[in-house]
């Protein structure tokens, strides 16, 4: 398996052209991307086989007026077909790279209580879960 981590920006879109199935939740949206892409403190690194992406991994750089900068990890996908091959941890490794280059001193995640495979590959890197509570809604 010769897989590569690229980081997307405006420049490269087009890697996007060819996406495996699941690797994003939802069909990826062109003015979405571009939207997405123009945006200095987001970042998206994915996994290439064979000129088709097979994993994704995005964050967002949060900048605050009294602390470091933190790199929040929105997002992580790998095609079925390409898990437990280390694609994922190969991506959280990047996009933890990238945000220690941008200044961030702390990288957080969140995930669902029952999603013992992110659960894993988080503590795999390093990341110790914490107790959190979310509050959600629509705006």
């Amino acid at each position: 398996m010769n897989v590569t981590i690229e980081i997307v920006t405006e420049n490269t879109a087009d890697l996007l052209d060819s996406v495996a199935e699941d690797v994003f939740d939802e069909v990826i949206n062109p003015e979405y991307l571009k939207g997405y892409l123009k945006e200095s403190n987001h970042t998206l690194c994915v996994a290439l086989a064979d000129g088709v992406v097979v994993g994704q991994v995005r964050a967002i750089i949060h900048r605050h007026p009294d602390n470091p900068p933190e790199l929040y990890i929105d997002n992580a996908g790998v095609t079925p077909a390409f898990q437990r091959q280390g694609i994922a941890k190969m991506l959280v490794a990047e996009i933890v790279s990238v945000g220690k280059s941008l200044g961030c001193e702390d990288v957080w995640v969140g995930t669902e209580p029952d999603n013992e495979a992110a659960k894993a590959l988080y503590r795999s890197v390093g990341l110790k879960m914490t107790d959190m509570v979310m509050f959600d809604g629509e705006i």
